[in-house]
C-alpha cells in the first residue's frame, strides 16, 4: 500500500515553485528540483541517534529550499513528525554487531530490497542515509546499480562517516565507498580530509551535539569549562516527587533493545551495590523513543527498592533537566556520552557486547578508548569498563569514586570545555567559507547549526565542493606519509586553542 502511495506521488504534477533565493551558484541538487518544482528525498535513519539527526536535516531542508520539499524512506518519531511516512519501523533495523546480526539477516535483506524499490518509485533527487553503515551501504550500492544510465541519478550522500579510523585496515575500505556515495557529511573534524585523500568528497558539517548546544542557548559559551545548561535542581525534584535531599544518578542504558536488555539489569545491580554508600539514591531514565524498550523498563524497574523516574528520551530538554539535577551518570557507550560531556555530569562509560563480537573488536581495533571524548583528547577522562570486566562489582567502585571525588568530577567538567572547543572551532571556519561560497541572503543566524550546513551541502554541494577542493592543497606524498587524521583547521585549534598535541586529539598512538 506504501509504495503505490509514493508511486503515486512521485508521479504526481509539480507543485509551482517558489522563487529561487539565488540567482547564482545553483548545485545539482537545486538545479533538478527547480525543473521539477519540487525537491523529493529519500531519507533512510536505522536507530535513535539517526532519527534525531535526520529530522534536523530534513527541517533545514525544508527552511532552506527554494522549492517545496518531500520526504520517504526509514525513520523513527521524530522523523515522521517532520513529515516522513516510514516503510516499516525504524527498530527493525537497529541491530549492532556481527553474532547479534546473524538471526537477522534475511529480514534484513528484505528491508534493504524494499527500501530500493521504494526509492527508485519515489526518483528522489537526493538519497541521505544516516549512519548504520551495514544496511545504509548496502542499500546505496544496489541504487547505484539499479540507477538508469540515460538518466541523471540521485545524488547519494552519507551522513556519519564511519569510525574508518577506528580499525586497523580502515582507510584502505574508505576508497571502495566512492563507487556508491557521492559525498560523506563528517561529524569529526579529522574525518574529511582522510574520506578526501582516499578519493572520496566530503565536508565536515559538526557534531549534532553543537546542534544540541544551539537548542538549549548554550552556544555562546559552548568551550568554556563553566558553560552547563542551567535549569533548578529542586525544581526538577518537585515535578517528579524525589527528595530534596536525594542523590540521583542518571542511567542510559542504550537506545537499541538489544543494548538496554544486556546493560540495564547491570547497571541496577551497580546502584543497588551503592545503598549502603550513599543516603537515599534515586535513579532517572531517559527511554529511547521505542514502544518495546519502553515496556522492557517498565516491568525491570518496578521491584526496584529505591524511587525511579522515567523520563521522554526523546525530548531534548526533559533529557537536559535530568542531567543538571544528577550527581553522576551511568552510560552505555554512544552519543550519550557527549552529552553527558555537553551537560558536564561526570559519568562513568559501560559496554558488553557478545563474545564473538569482542574477540573481533579486540583484534581488528588500533585505539585504546571506546568513548568519543577519549578518543579526541587521547586521555581517559571519563572511565571506561568493557566487556568482562563490566560487572556491576566494577561498575559500582568507579561509580562511587565519580560521586564522591571532586578533582575525578573536576577533571571531567574541565575537559568537556577542550572536547568542544575541538569540535567547534573548525566549525566557525566552515560558516565563513559557506556564507562566503553561498551567498545565501537567508542566513541571518550568527552561528550555522550542524544540521544547516549539512542542509547547504546537500542543495548547494557542487559549488562547494569545487571551491573546498581548491582550497585543499594535497602534495601527492601526502597519502603515502599519512599515519594521523590530519585537517588543517582541526590541528590548529587543538594545538592553538586546547594545548593538546595533533595525536592526542585524535586519540591515535
Amino acid at each position: 500500500m506504501l509504495l503505490r502511495w509514493i508511486a503515486a506521488e512521485g508521479r504526481r504534477r509539480a507543485r509551482p515553485s517558489r522563487p529561487l533565493a539565488r540567482s547564482l551558484s545553483y548545485g545539482r541538487v537545486v538545479d533538478a528540483a527547480a525543473r521539477d518544482g519540487e525537491l523529493r528525498v529519500f531519507v533512510v535513519a536505522g536507530e535513535v541517534s539517526g532519527d534525531s539527526l535526520a529530522s534536523r536535516l530534513m527541517a533545514a531542508l525544508r527552511a532552506l529550499s527554494p522549492v517545496p520539499v518531500r520526504f520517504a524512506g526509514v525513520g523513527g518519531e521524530l522523523m515522521c513528525k517532520e513529515g516522513l511516512q516510514s516503510l516499516f519501523p525504524m527498530e527493525e533495523i537497529a541491530i549492532m554487531g556481527m553474532w547479534e546480526l546473524l538471526p537477522h539477516i534475511y529480514s534484513i535483506k528484505r528491508k534493504i530490497e524494499d527500501s530500493a524499490n521504494a526509492a527508485m518509485l519515489f526518483q528522489p533527487h537526493a538519497v541521505v542515509t544516516i549512519d548504520s553503515k551495514g544496511f545504509s551501504f548496502r542499500l546505496l550500492k544496489q541504487l547505484k546499480c539499479r540507477s538508469n544510465q540515460k538518466v541523471q541519478s540521485p545524488l547519494h550522500i552519507h551522513y556519519v562517516s564511519p569510525s574508518f579510523w577506528a580499525w586497523k585496515g580502515g582507510e584502505s575500505r574508505l576508497s571502495k565507498l566512492h563507487n556508491f556515495v557521492d559525498h560523506m557529511l563528517c561529524i569529526l573534524p579529522f574525518e574529511e580530509e582522510i574520506c578526501r585523500l582516499n578519493g572520496l568528497p566530503a565536508t565536515y558539517v559538526g557534531h549534532p551535539l553543537l546542534d544540541d548546544a544551539i537548542g538549549l542557548n548554550m552556544g555562546t559559551e559552548l568551550c568554556s569549562d563553566k558553560s552547563k545548561y542551567q535549569r533548578s535542581c529542586e525544581a526538577f525534584r518537585l515535578e517528579h516527587g524525589l527528595s530534596p535531599g536525594a542523590t540521583i544518578i542518571t542511567m542510559l542504558p542504550g537506545s537499541r533493545m538489544q543494548e538496554v536488555v544486556r546493560m540495564l539489569p547491570i547497571f541496577l545491580h551497580t546502584v543497588q551495590n551503592l545503598r549502603h554508600t550513599f543516603d537515599e539514591l534515586s535513579l532517572v531514565i531517559p527511554v529511547a523513543p521505542h514502544r518495546d524498550v519502553r515496556t522492557y523498563i517498565e516491568n525491570v524497574v518496578q521491584s526496584e527498592p529505591f524511587p525511579v523516574v522515567l523520563i521522554p528520551g526523546g525530548s531534548l530538554k526533559e533529557r537536559y533537566n535530568a542531567f543538571s539535577a544528577s550527581r553522576a551518570a551511568l552510560c552505555t557507550s554512544g552519543t550519550a556520552v557527549m552529552e553527558l560531556m555537553l551537560a558536564r555530569l561526570p559519568c562513568v562509560v559501560a559496554y558488553q557486547a557478545h563474545f564473538i563480537t569482542e574477540c573481533f573488536i579486540h583484534l581488528r581495533k588500533k585505539i585504546n578508548f571506546i568513548s568519543l571524548p577519549n578518543i579526541l583528547l587521547n586521555s581517559l577522562v571519563v572511565p571506561e569498563i568493557l566487556f568482562g570486566a563490566c560487572t556491576a562489582k566494577n561498575l559500582a567502585a568507579k561509580l562511587s569514586e565519580v560521586i564522591s571525588n571532586d578533582q575525578i568530577r573536576q577533571m571531567q567538567i574541565e575537559s568537556a570545555g577542550q572536547v568542544f572547543r575541538v569540535l567547534y572551532e573548525p566549525i566557525k571556519k566552515r560558516d565563513t567559507l559557506l556564507r562566503e561560497e553561498i551567498d545565501y541572503s537567508g542566513l541571518s543566524s550568527n552561528f550555522l547549526s550542524p544540521s544547516m550546513i549539512a542542509a547547504l551541502t546537500v542543495l548547494y554541494m557542487d559549488k562547494h565542493q569545487n571551491t573546498a577542493c581548491r582550497n585543499l592543497v594535497v602534495e601527492s606524498e601526502a597519502k603515502k606519509s599519512l599515519v594521523l587524521p590530519t585537517w588543517s583547521g582541526f590541528h590548529a585549534c587543538c594545538s592553538c586553542t586546547t594545548g593538546v598535541t595533533r595525536q592526542q586529539a585524535t586519540g591515535y598512538v
